[in-house]
């Protein structure tokens, strides 16, 4: 092999069953993998939905002992945590079951982790070997249920929780929170409001996406996300039109997955800017995501054109780099997607402050340019402004100070 080939460490997730009707194994999974008390954790808006009422009835029918726990917020915090590891110990459970959106798969998983942790949380934030800090022994077995097509939470061995303290949204991570299960039923995404299927649905193509531009060497990865965007582009829209097809809401479920995934290749200045944004201004993520996706392409195009040329080329977009932008500006136009900050409720005058911790947000270093204070404040600001060619370089001397 080459000195000059290059290297890099890969893993790849977990069991998944996958199809229409398939939440209905839920208990043999939990027999097949050994937990016999399992605490469901969720939102309080899923509790009595037909998702979390059927869940139920199916453990209760096959004599599975449970407990329900629905303090998660939208943009959760340290103390829903703590809430659900006192609820989990209390209750003498040996597993978790992470019903519902990113925000419950994320929140289930740390509880997770830290039901046998003697360290805080943020012990395990996704810095350096931050993890081998944990015991990984007593972490307990995650089963994920997904039911929204967005996030890919069921597969991935981080939880987002936002430090109360500092406002800052920090990743947890262990390789050990990686759900050793998981069940995904499109027919549990059926109900999901409008806004909820948009923005999840672009949070995976976000993911797919940055995945992409992202330097990294990762091959395998990246073939993923450019199926996992294939698969968003066709279906996003036939969901919003059509909110009962199965099929589509499948394909979007899978490409979820995948934009999860291809992202172990690194994400970049769409999640840098989301998550500061998310913190400040209570915003969900995904449709963050979406609204910034367009002005973070065009920023970022110096060095991802020949990428965004070659996917362009393969979801069967003509006019490359030019072609691929326009038909995003339309895809978004037509399921809702707000086209400015300020449209979404953010105020103009945070350029500063988001800028500031963007660049010291954990997924800035992914992004294909460094993502200085300048360069990030430039997006904001075009993204405020509503203006995409504002987010392109600056002709020499238009340099912001």
């Amino acid at each position: 092999m080459s000195s000059t080939a290059p290297a890099a460490n890969w893993s790849y997730p977990t069991a998944i069953r996958f199809g229409a009707g398939r939440i209905t194994e839920l208990a043999d999974v939990c027999a097949e993998v050994g937990i016999e008390m399992p605490l469901i954790v969720t939102d309080p808006g899923m509790v009595e939905l037909p998702a979390i009422v059927d869940i139920r009835a199916i453990l209760g029918d096959a004599g599975v002992d449970h407990d329900l726990f629905s303090e998660v917020q939208p943009n959760p915090v340290e103390s829903n945590v703590v809430a659900g590891v006192a609820r989990y110990r209390s209750g003498g459970h040996d597993g978790v079951i992470a019903v519902g959106g990113g925000s419950a798969l994320d929140v289930g998983k740390t509880i997770a982790l830290m039901v046998g942790q003697r360290r805080p949380v943020w012990d395990f934030e996704d810095l350096g070997d931050n993890w081998t800090r944990a015991d990984g022994d007593a972490i307990a077995a995650v089963i994920a249920v997904p039911t929204t097509a967005g996030t890919g939470s069921e597969v991935g061995r981080a939880g987002v929780v936002i430090d109360e303290t500092t406002r800052r949204k920090v990743i947890i991570f262990h390789p050990g929170m990686l759900p050793v299960a998981v069940i995904c039923d499109p027919e549990l995404t059926v109900g999901l409001p409008r806004m909820l299927t948009v923005g999840t649905g672009m949070d995976a193509l976000s993911h797919s996406i940055e995945a992409l531009c992202a330097p990294t060497y990762h091959p395998m990865s990246h073939g993923i996300g450019v199926e996992g965007t294939r698969l968003v582009l066709e279906n996003l829209p036939k969901v919003v039109a059509d909110p009962g097809d199965i099929e589509a809401r499948g394909h979007m479920m899978s490409a979820a997955a995948m934009g999860a995934v291809a992202f172990r290749k690194g994400l970049g200045g769409m999640h840098a800017l989301a998550h500061p944004i998310g913190v400040a201004f209570n915003t969900h993520h995904g449709m963050t995501n979406a609204v910034l996706m367009p002005y973070v392409l065009t920023a970022n195009r110096p060095a991802i054109e020949p990428v965004i040329d070659s996917l362009a080329a393969y979801v069967g977009i003509t006019g490359g780099f030019d072609g691929f932008l326009s038909h995003l500006l339309d895809l978004r136009e037509s399921v809702g997607v707000p086209h400015s900050l300020v449209e979404f409720g953010i105020d103009p005058a945070a350029t500063d402050t988001i800028a500031a911790a963007a660049v010291v947000d954990p997924t800035a270093g992914g992004n294909p340019i460094e993502f200085t204070t300048g360069f990030a404040a430039r997006i904001f600001d075009a993204a405020c402004s509503g203006s995409v060619a504002e987010a392109a370089a600056p002709a020499p001397g238009k340099t912001r100070s």
